[in-house]
């Protein structure tokens, strides 16, 4: 109410003032941090000695990290088309996931990859355009 037309509110709550929104895009930036840090866990868990365990440790989540920087963080230096972005995703969450099972907890595994999968199905659907529209979230006010 009290909008005018085209006018899309987003601010401080989120889309249209809906907190949830802001919550979700929260919890999206702590799995992500979540997954960089679990593949280092595994990469320095993950034997072969000294070098080996240093190599992965840093450089399975550096390697993430580029990735996402690359094709899937909010101002990617290349955006794929949806599918393209969400294989990034999956490799790198999906990757925490993984390694969380990899260093021997694999209900907290399960855990991860569920929580991943709510949160990045509830981030796209809000984030796509509106059927025939040009409007980057369902709700906003109509042109």
């Amino acid at each position: 109410m009290g909008r005018v037309s085209g006018e899309g509110e987003r601010g401080a709550t989120g889309v249209d003032g809906r907190p949830w929104y802001v919550a979700n895009e929260l919890l999206a930036f702590l799995i992500e941090i979540v997954a960089l840090g679990l593949l280092c866990w595994w990469g320095f868990t993950a034997g072969g000695g000294v070098g080996v365990g240093v190599l992965l440790g840093l450089g399975t989540p550096a390697v993430a990290a580029a990735l996402w920087g690359l094709f899937a963080a909010p101002r990617a230096r290349f955006r794929p088309p949806l599918p393209g972005v969400l294989l990034v995703k999956g490799l790198v969450l999906g990757g925490g996931a993984l390694a969380l099972y990899g260093v021997g907890h694999p209900v907290g595994a399960v855990v991860v990859a569920v929580v991943t999968l709510v949160n990045v199905t509830v981030a796209e659907v809000f984030r796509r355009p509106a059927p025939g529209g040009a409007e980057p979230v369902p709700g906003t006010a109509a042109p």
